[in-house]
């Protein structure tokens, strides 16, 4: 077998991407990206959620995860420190106390906040991400080579990858319930609701809903709708009887993520297959890496 060089090396890599450069077809980096007039979203009341945690248990219901029986769930320790969904459990409540009002937490519901203009989206290099005309944002494993941009991306922190599978690991994250909504079903979160603490409806029909609500009820709710106008737009919207920050919602300005990174990377990615060209870098970088390794050796 003739010995690698590194000039061999970037012959082969070069005669690669002149194979991938020469592919005629177009692959599908362009995101799916719609911005419905009738796109739906919820409207969570967080004066009225009493921590149950029965959404959680529906979601991973809903999305074949694991779980304990929703018995289990009535033990609040979990409350006691602060929680983020990840890939074990993609919505999580969270209890905050006060001490004008010990006896009444809040109790907040977290999880993709399914943005009108998702950074997620713009920050997907194979256009993985879409925003789906009933409101929701998914991921489609299929096109996802792992670049976790998304995580970095997102202003809610909620992207969660499987750092523990070293074979196909997926990025986690609430969809919705998009198989149930496209079939007319309300999210699993919002069907077992008891205390009714999740609406969902149309996104500007909630809007007038809670803004009702403020006006009917003003020293219940701040006068505030988290999500309305946050990063140009949420599909879940939030009423609360305090500043959000004290609930640990980030302070986000009313400017949509930028897009300049969507037109870039999709635009370097549009005619060549991403994955091939991806494992042919890698795969250069550590050979290189590998050998100037052995050499150093050799000199110690």
């Amino acid at each position: 077998m003739p010995k690698q060089t590194r000039r061999n090396f970037i012959k082969t890599a070069a005669a690669a991407g002149s194979v991938i450069a020469g592919l005629p077809k177009k692959s599908n980096a362009a995101p799916k990206n719609i911005l419905s007039e009738d796109r739906m979203g919820v409207l969570v009341d967080t004066t009225v959620c009493v921590g149950c945690r029965k959404c959680e248990w529906a979601c991973k219901t809903a999305h074949n995860m694991p779980t304990p029986s929703l018995e289990s769930y009535d033990n609040r320790e979990a409350m006691k420190k602060m929680r983020r969904p990840d890939h074990t459990t993609l919505t999580v409540v969270n209890e905050y106390e006060f001490d004008d009002y010990p006896k009444f937490p809040i109790d907040v519901k977290v999880q993709c906040m399914h943005c009108d203009r998702p950074a997620c989206v713009s920050a997907c290099i194979v256009g993985a991400f879409s925003k789906e005309e009933n409101g929701s944002v998914i991921w489609d494993t299929n096109k996802c080579i792992g670049c976790r941009y998304c995580m970095v991306a997102c202003p809610f922190q909620i992207p969660a990858f499987e750092y523990h599978k070293a074979i196909q690991p997926e990025i986690k994250k609430c969809d919705f319930c998009f198989d149930r909504t496209s079939k007319g079903r309300l999210p699993a979160c919002v069907e077992i609701c008891p205390m009714e603490a999740l609406t969902y409806g149309r996104r500007k029909d909630l809007i007038d809903v809670a803004r009702r609500k403020i006006e009917l009820y003003p020293d219940r709710y701040i006068n505030h709708i988290y999500g309305e106008t946050e990063v140009g737009g949420t599909a879940w919207l939030y009423l609360a009887s305090r500043k959000f920050e004290d609930l640990q919602f980030p302070k986000l300005g009313e400017s949509p993520a930028p897009g300049v990174t969507e037109a870039i990377q999709h635009g370097i990615f549009a005619y060549f297959l991403p994955p091939i060209a991806l494992y042919a870098l890698l795969g250069g970088v550590m050979w290189i890496n590998k050998n100037r390794k052995k050499s150093e050796e050799g000199e110690e």
